[in-house]
């Protein structure tokens, strides 16, 4: 398949690397900037410092010495800006008119390189932060992710909350940021990427021209995840709630083995939108959620294959013994060829979907260089998923899909777990 966007992939002396993707036809440019840390870099009594890290990011540099002054200019040229923090990586973005190029990436790369840390905006993040950690809380369907990673890895960097404890939160010293900053964001770890109507040469002069003082150092790696299951296992949170919510999930594979394209195809059949298998049964048929829906978590080292629903109170155990039904299903029947060519339907045009604006294409090429050292295209990307049989879906649904894989975090009014101890077959 020919490639929609000829792509240029530069690396910089210092090993700071430059995705260019040129787009004639659009009239903005994104800024992003991806660095690979994240939750999972940290140790225990940092845990959430990378997350606030980039909260820090935003409150001032030498050249704009205040938060507003950032915003300001980014407002000022009607800009999207933001930037978020995952367990592996971190990210800042801004989206211009391609005419205002120059200024997102001064004011993008400035707060990259030169943010001051000061002592009296971490003392006023603290709050923002413990703010933020008590919101997510109160969102069910946003804190069962939480729960589940904490019930599928434990205690360790793969199981602990990107925004971490608030009791640890409110003990960050100025030091601990300036020591993360300066042995994580260095130019072997950090990916620029740009895409719009730009012109490669041009934009990789003046990112050179910027980056002259990157920091440099040797990368810091992460521990390995470790995995052990045997047995079906449970998380039930209670909360007083008008619904509950859960995810149900196995198990799976890494973002490096290709069997997670069969995946990620089950995936589709399974949850992946109105037409899907499990909301047909679940929310057509029955009537007991507003969403459900399947998707794959690949990471570095792990992955799991998860599917989560708010249902009514009295229906969650006949919600979640439907969902079992279903996947038992595609496990012992497979799916057929008409699911399997919907899903790779589904597939091509989500992907063309996605390639419409600069934003999603830089993050989209930025990501591949950041963990396969080169450039996947969304074109090859595609290329293996329509190569998909339906005897690798099935062997897939057939690896994955066991009991002993089987993990439930729940959040709801529920002080007895007995009942979804019994559904699971603990």
């Amino acid at each position: 398949m020919e490639e929609i966007f000829q792509h240029h992939l530069h690396t910089f002396n210092s090993g700071l690397r430059l995705v260019t993707i040129p787009m004639p036809a659009t009239k903005t440019a994104t800024v992003f900037v991806l660095v690979r840390t994240g939750s999972k870099y940290e140790t225990k009594n940092i845990n959430g410092i990378s997350h606030f890290l980039e909260h820090m990011m935003f409150k001032g540099t030498v050249k704009r010495p205040g938060t507003m002054d950032i915003a300001r200019e980014l407002d000022s040229i009607g800009a999207e800006y933001n930037a978020f923090t995952g367990k592996e990586y971190t990210g800042y973005y801004a989206k211009a008119s391609v005419s205002k190029l120059d200024i997102g990436l001064d004011v993008v790369f400035d707060i990259f390189l030169n943010s001051k840390f000061d002592e009296k905006e971490i003392a006023i993040e603290k709050g923002v932060i413990v703010e933020e950690i008590n919101m997510y809380r109160d969102l069910p369907q946003r804190y069962v992710g939480d729960l589940f990673e904490q019930l599928l890895y434990g205690d360790q960097p793969a199981g602990w909350s990107i925004t971490g404890e608030k009791d640890t939160v409110v003990n960050f010293k100025r030091d601990e940021f300036a020591n993360y900053f300066n042995t994580h964001y260095i130019a072997e770890n950090t990916i620029v990427a740009i895409a719009g109507n730009v012109n490669h040469e041009e934009v990789k002069n003046k990112v050179e021209n910027y980056f002259k003082t990157i920091r440099h150092g040797k990368s810091i790696g992460k521990l390995a995840v470790t995995e052990e299951q045997n047995e079906t296992k449970q998380l039930i949170s209670f909360k007083e709630t008008d619904q509950s919510h859960f995810i149900l999930g196995f198990r799976s594979f890494s973002m490096f083995d290709d069997r997670r394209y069969a995946l990620a195809v089950l995936s589709k059949i399974l949850g992946g939108g109105m037409s899907s298998r499990l909301f047909y049964e679940v929310r057509e048929r029955r009537g007991l959620a507003y969403y459900v829906r399947s998707e794959t978590n690949p990471y570095t080292d792990s992955g799991y294959f998860s599917v989560s629903a708010g249902v009514n109170n009295e229906k969650a155990v006949e919600a979640i013994k439907v969902i079992l039904d279903e996947i038992d299903k595609t496990r012992t029947r497979g799916v057929t060829e008409k699911e399997l060519q919907q899903a790779k339907d589904n597939a091509e045009g989500g992907m063309a979907l996605s390639l419409e604006h600069s934003d999603g294409v830089a993050m989209n090429y930025a990501d591949s260089v950041l963990f396969h050292k080169k450039v996947l295209t969304p074109e090859e990307e595609l290329a293996k998923i329509k190569k998909v049989s339906l005897e690798e879906v099935k062997q897939v649904a057939q690896d994955i899909f066991d009991v002993k894989k089987l993990n439930l975090a729940l959040i709801g009014p529920f002080k007895d777990d007995s009942k979804f101890k019994e559904i699971l077959k603990i």
